[in-house]
């Protein structure tokens, strides 16, 4: 198994307005946007500094008849995408597409566990998606996962037995529940899972992306169009959080120092 299995290595955007919420993200985030040269459609790379990290498309029409909505979605490595998409269909989750290859990039699959959340299995066959990302804290790296999960136990079960995720500290958050930080194996925690409240919809993955400064980028989000639907919070550690919608509906999250 190799060093890469089980993390994320790539984020994707789907959005209704493409260059709108480029434009967006950009002034946000800080990322620069290239476009890929994928023959026979418009895929766009983000990039934190000259590092690929990312990518956004236009949300296809057939996904939009189908009910989705615009968000972005985690690539998690794994070693045998066919392998693993049989894994998770057996575990109880679906398989959405593939297994299929991007030419010159790798083969994927979009995949949903058992209670519904997203993500695409991946691996690459090309540099870029798995390459060694810039240094944490990075603007433009994402620097946190979260998962709100149906169940939070039972979804951290599930991601372990796909993925060999590993239990690291467990935050009591009082009627939140119980908040499991995982780590990929081995090294530190690269985000958490928790039991999603009432009032939010469906279970999804939540990507917090870092910036230099959480007021600055705060004060990009209502000015661009976006909202902030909680913080900023500090977190242990000393960073602060803000969660938020893009100007298309879509969630994602800043993590940063304040000031």
């Amino acid at each position: 198994m190799s060093d890469l299995h089980g993390k994320f290595v790539w984020y994707e955007l789907m959005t209704t307005d493409l260059a709108a919420a480029e434009a967006f993200y950009s002034d946000v985030v800080g990322w620069k946007i290239t476009d890929s040269g994928q023959a026979g459609m418009t895929y766009h790379i983000l990039h934190a500094g000259d590092a690929p990290v990312g990518g956004a498309m236009t949300l296809p029409p057939e996904v939009c008849a189908a009910g989705g909505t615009p968000g972005w979605i985690g690539y998690i490595w794994a070693d045998d995408v066919d392998a693993a998409a049989a894994s998770v269909a057996a575990a109880g989750g679906s398989i959405h597409k593939g297994p299929d290859d991007i030419p010159n990039v790798g083969r994927f699959a979009v995949a949903a566990d058992p209670q519904g959340a997203v993500f695409c299995l991946f691996k690459a066959t090309s540099p870029g998606p798995g390459a060694p990302p810039p240094p944490m804290g990075t603007p433009g790296v994402t620097g946190w996962h979260e998962l709100s999960a149906g169940d939070g136990p039972s979804a951290f079960d599930f991601y372990a037995g796909q993925f060999g995720w590993a239990k690291g500290e467990a935050m009591d958050m009082g009627p939140m529940g119980v908040y499991q930080l995982f780590t990929p194996g081995s090294g530190d925690a690269i985000g958490g899972i928790m039991t999603k409240m009432p009032q939010v919809p469906h279970p999804f993955w939540l990507f917090y992306f870092c910036v230099k400064s959480i007021d600055v980028a705060m004060g990009k989000v209502t000015a661009g169009g976006g909202s902030v639907l909680h913080g900023p919070t500090e977190v242990p550690g000393g960073a602060w959080i803000i969660q938020c919608l893009d100007p298309q509906g879509g969630a994602f999250a800043l993590v940063g120092a304040r000031g």
